[in-house]
């Protein structure tokens, strides 16, 4: 049985991702991992795709894009606060902060995020600027 646990949003970053976003992380467990993510104002980030884990994001502030592909399939989605959306395993994405707030969202990595090497860069849609 896990132990309970509490962690409030750290003010700096713990690392960062891959894709060049600022992580804060707060909590895991056996199945799945939680952090949060932010990319300064009119950033662009890496194009990556996990080999083993998939995503759900929720946007908390700011706004932007996301491009998602798998198997053939591309599309772009707005991002605003209280969007959310998903990136299974496999998925190549990209994301953007557009105006003047960075974009904040937190996610859920199932399983946790397993460490380097998970994430590979790869040809995205924009121009990366991190």
């Amino acid at each position: 049985m896990s132990q309970f646990a509490t962690r409030t949003l750290p003010h700096a970053p713990d690392v960062t991702a891959p894709d060049g976003s600022a992580v804060r992380l707060l909590l895991s467990l056996k199945g799945g991992s939680m952090a949060h993510f932010e990319l300064p104002a009119g950033a662009v980030s890496k194009a990556v795709v996990h080999r083993t884990v998939e995503e759900i994001w929720y946007v908390v502030g700011g706004g932007g894009e996301m491009w998602r592909e798998q198997a053939g399939h591309a599309e772009t989605v707005a991002l605003a606060p209280g969007a959310c959306l998903t990136i299974p395993v496999g998925t190549r994405f990209q994301f953007r902060a557009l105006g003047p707030e960075p974009l904040g969202a937190v996610a859920v990595t199932m399983p946790p995020w397993p460490g380097d090497g998970e994430a590979v860069e790869v040809q995205g849609c924009w121009t990366p600027t991190l």
